[in-house]
């Protein structure tokens, strides 16, 4: 809907000649540091920046503002694709309706279970349930079911503490309905904000619609879902214009409910079985601009997580840890039954996608922790109702990492006692002890309490 995107305004900023002059560039940087966001014309001028060392001090003023609201934590989780069954047609995802090189399959809520049961044994603890934008016979109660199915799996010590769902638009009913299930977020791309190219690259079916599609967090959010997620799909379209388009989305959730989203996804475009504009986007972001856009995000909303997912290659994913993600997914299959089966040869037969960073779990644990991160699978906020606007009021002062800290370390420890390898438990272990050495006060007496409760036998403890 136009209230919500401003076409004539995003092409107004961009067409705009900004100062970006160094000191200016400098002076919107500092600017930023103070974490109370950007406007478009500030957000226009980052973008703008090609010199190395301005570049550098873009980098360098993200990693300090998602170090002073996020600390050392890195969430982790792994997107669980139920079914590759849909009925629209959209011409870059291997999912759509006319393509017949995909081998098309919807879990039964057994094999929901037998997936998720490996996902607990490699340690996690956070699922965010996919599905294609079409369900088997029952509609939308097999993804109410499937999220009923992912709870109720234990194994040892292990089981799913939050499900996000990432599913079609739903009406206000549905949404009421998810809800009821006790999700974590609802998370929904809008792929592009771009009206013209929406229409080119969304041929048929529901998704069509874009705005439908556009008031979905909308509708969830007054359905009393707290946390919403949103993203682009960059290599679409100019990610210069997504990302402010992006901004006015994000700035109408903030006017109309008094919270943004909790999340923000930066996919870019990979290839796909049987869509040729996967394999070449219209619009490729390079690597250079990818972690541009990424760091701008960041700044421009400096309260809302990144996620980070295994599109990227382990290396850019690196690299984006201290551009301001927060938020990754590891071990990922896109294609359903994908950890049962655990061939990655046959994986591209069913995938949505070409995963980029192809790591188990425990591999990708051990890079972040050598690199000084702290893995969490912390899901305490959501179970104690620290989400929307009270995670916010919590986040604008720093006053999240005094819960954040302690509760990434003792999941950390959980997953080190329960399923590292050897070599993972020691590098963590030397990690957990190191972090809770530097820090001070009651997040420090805190964070000892919780992981000396976890290394005594306790599990599943947070504040």
């Amino acid at each position: 809907m136009d209230m919500i995107i401003n076409e004539g305004l995003v092409n107004e900023v961009l067409a705009v000649g900004q100062d970006r002059s160094a000191p200016h560039v400098r002076e919107v940087l500092a600017k930023a540091r103070e974490m109370r966001g950007l406007t478009d014309h500030e957000v226009s001028v980052l973008m703008g920046i090609s010199d190395p060392e301005l570049l550098h001090e873009l980098f360098d003023a993200a990693k300090y503002v998602k170090d002073t609201i996020y600390g050392r934590r890195l969430v982790l989780f792994a997107p669980l694709y139920v079914s590759n069954l849909c009925h629209n047609d959209c011409v870059y995802c291997a999912f759509r309706v006319r393509n017949k090189e995909v081998r098309r399959r919807a879990l039964n809520q057994d094999e929901i279970a037998h997936e998720v049961k490996v996902l607990v044994e490699q340690g996690h603890k956070r699922i965010l349930l996919v599905a294609g934008e079409s369900y088997p016979k029952e509609g939308f109660d097999y993804v109410l079911k499937s999220v009923d199915t992912i709870y109720k799996v234990k194994s040892g010590r292990g089981e799913i503490r939050r499900v996000n769902v990432n599913v079609a638009p739903l009406d206000m009913d549905q949404f009421k309905a998810l809800k009821a299930t006790n999700i974590g977020t609802y998370q929904l791309f809008q792929e592009t904000y771009h009206r013209e190219t929406y229409a080119k690259v969304h041929l048929a079916g529901k998704k069509r619609d874009f705005d439908w599609r556009i008031t979905a967090m909308d509708r969830a959010i007054e359905a009393g879902i707290d946390d919403v997620g949103v993203g682009i799909l960059f290599g679409l379209y100019d990610w210069r214009w997504e990302v402010l388009a992006m901004l006015q989305h994000i700035r109408h959730l903030e006017g109309r409910f008094g919270v943004g989203p909790h999340t923000i996804s930066v996919p870019r475009m990979e290839p796909a079985v049987g869509s040729d504009m996967a394999s070449h986007p219209p619009m490729p972001v390079s690597d250079v601009d990818f972690r541009k856009l990424v760091a701008i995000l960041r700044l421009a909303v400096p309260y809302t997580g990144i996620i980070m997912s295994t599109r990227e290659t382990a290396n850019l994913r690196r690299e984006s840890f201290a551009l301001g993600v927060s938020q990754i997914s590891a071990g990922s299959r896109t294609n359903p039954g994908g950890y049962e089966e655990n061939d990655i040869s046959k994986e591209f037969e069913a995938a949505q996608f070409q995963v980029g960073d192809h790591r188990p779990l425990d591999e990708v644990v051990r890079d972040v922790a050598s690199m000084g991160y702290i893995p969490s699978f912390c899901t305490g906020c959501y179970r104690l109702g620290r989400t929307g606007a009270d995670f916010m009021d919590l986040a604008k002062p720093g006053a999240i990492k005094q819960h954040c800290d302690p509760n990434g370390l003792s999941t950390f420890t959980e997953y080190l006692l329960d399923y590292a390898s050897p070599e993972t438990r020691e590098i963590g272990m030397a990690l957990v002890d190191k972090v809770m050495g530097e820090m001070d006060g009651k997040p420090q007496r805190t964070a000892q309490k919780l992981v000396e409760a976890v290394r005594s036998g306790k599990r599943d403890v947070y504040v």
